[in-house]
């Protein structure tokens, strides 16, 4: 046990070596103080909504955005893997071995529009899914220089790829109230840490992990590529000896199973239905302190929505070899179990009274909202073929969705005194020109678009204040006087940048 706790010092003290010495923005570099709201202002809004969407860096969907910091033509210039700039991007590689995908012609290495003349991608057009995990994330920073994103990816020149987001309704939406334009990911990697970052500022344990999800890193602590991996971006992505999906000091970092369905692992066959059959090494139970902890030590009402959830927990508990539907998108919903945070702790584990009243389906989100009920705090989280995510879901269809949930909630009796944070979980590997600011061995990592929604956000509105994913605890830790979870990163800011009483 000693020498756990030492390595997961040795790594924390390493990590945060790194990150400290990035160049970012002058705002960060100081220390961030938070606006001074007059806690009796903050009164006003008694309903806290945060929507919570996939995959898509700030530059990808907002980079055109009038007023914002977004992207320009003279980029970063993207580098091979030697360190030189590449002479052009990388192709878009498809398939496996990866070949040139023929719907992308040969790009420049520069950003480039995807719905524009040359490439003809629609937003309401999926494109293919890029890597987006823990070590490949913080190897495309580079320490802050942000050009080593189509040398990492899987998906080649497509991480540079940005649309003109004008005719969206969501950016409508923005341009009439508050659009953050310094708002990072929590978290390095994907959706599965972000989320829990999202609700308890922690990164999962997963001590005495077998060897098979342990991440094979270097003395850098960078995944070690095979003596095969291409020496060059432009004959392949890299090729990495075991990218895992736990560190060798024992954090979950990359998508892991929960123990208790809906999972993505099944139940075993002689077992509790309702649990993850454990041979297949789902992540165990966590234990740590979550802000739905935080809420209830002080009776505010709270609940997390989810597309699909109540097929998806009928479909989960099925006998081993059943075929799972829902969870395998068969049915359209597309489930992703690694999306549910809270389905990952021990306090609310199934057959628990906390997990019946506060793990809740999407359409009682839009029932509650009707009928004006919701409670203190609404974390709603869309399902896969809502949520935006490249791969399986388009821009179009969660954008029509989204802006459709603010618009009833507008015309609800809610609307008077609620503010609604619209964000993503992470940049699902596109990449994006700011540096994100100093933080910790986690975190945070790139921009992502972030929309506040209020009465009480101010109009047309820019805000250049940076924040990143723990800002929304911290603003739901104010306004309800909670106590705040130790992860909770003190610069992270708290939103009342974007409002106006």
């Amino acid at each position: 046990m000693t020498s756990f706790i030492h390595s997961k010092v040795r790594f924390f003290l390493f990590g945060l070596g790194c990150l400290m010495s990035w160049d970012s923005s002058q705002a960060w570099a100081k220390d961030v103080v938070d606006h001074v709201v007059d806690a009796k202002q903050l009164q006003k809004i008694q309903h806290v909504i945060v929507i919570y969407g996939e995959n898509r860096s700030f530059d990808n969907l907002y980079g055109l955005f009038p007023g914002a910091n977004g992207i320009t033509k003279q980029g970063i210039v993207q580098v091979d893997n030697d360190g030189n700039p590449l002479p052009r991007l990388p192709d878009v590689w498809t398939g496996n071995p990866p070949i040139a995908d023929p719907s992308y012609p040969r790009l420049a290495n520069q950003p480039f529009q995807l719905d524009g003349p040359q490439v003809h991608k629609a937003y309401s057009v999926e494109t293919r899914d890029l890597v987006h995990r823990f070590y490949q994330n913080q190897e495309q920073i580079d320490g802050g220089k942000m050009d080593r994103y189509a040398a990492v990816s899987d998906a080649g020149g497509l991480v540079m790829g940005y649309y003109d987001g004008s005719n969206m309704k969501l950016w409508k939406i923005a341009k009439r109230y508050t659009l953050a334009d310094h708002f990072f990911m929590g978290a390095f990697g994907g959706s599965f840490l972000n989320h829990m970052w999202l609700v308890c500022a922690c990164t999962p344990v997963f001590p005495n992990a077998p060897a098979s999800l342990v991440a094979v890193v270097d003395n850098e602590n960078k995944l070690t590529r095979k003596p095969t991996s291409p020496v060059s971006a432009l004959d392949g992505p890299p090729q990495f000896v075991l990218d895992g999906a736990v560190t060798p000091d024992g954090y979950g970092i990359n998508t892991l199973q929960s123990s208790y369905q809906p999972s993505g692992i099944a139940p075993s066959a002689n077992g509790d239905y309702r649990l993850a059959d454990t041979s297949a090494n789902p992540l165990p139970p966590q234990t740590e302190k979550t802000i739905g902890d935080a809420l209830s030590e002080k009776n505010v009402s709270w609940a997390w929505y989810a597309g699909g959830w109540s097929k998806a927990l009928r479909d989960g508990i099925q006998p081993p070899g059943a075929k799972r539907a829902v969870i395998y998108a068969e049915d359209g919903i597309n489930f992703q179990p690694h999306h549910q945070p809270f389905n990952y702790f021990k306090r609310y584990a199934p057959g628990t009274q906390e997990r019946a009243r506060h793990l809740k389906d999407g359409e009682e989100f839009l029932s509650a909202i009707k009928k004006g009920n919701l409670p203190k705090v609404a974390f709603y989280k869309p399902e896969g073929k809502l949520n935006q995510h490249p791969g399986y879901a388009d821009i179009a269809a969660g954008d029509e969705h989204i802006a459709d949930l603010i618009g009833r909630i507008q015309k609800s009796p809610l609307w008077k005194n609620t503010l609604i944070i619209v964000t993503y979980d992470e940049n699902g590997g596109f990449w994006d020109h700011v540096a994100p600011p100093p933080g910790d061995r986690w975190g945070p990592s790139n921009r992502v678009p972030t929309l506040i929604i209020s009465p009480y956000a101010k109009q047309g509105y820019v805000d250049h204040t940076p924040y990143d994913t723990t800002a929304i605890l911290k603003f739901i830790t104010r306004r309800f006087h909670l106590q705040p979870l130790p992860g909770i990163r003190p610069a992270a800011g708290d939103l009342t940048g974007a409002l106006q009483f």
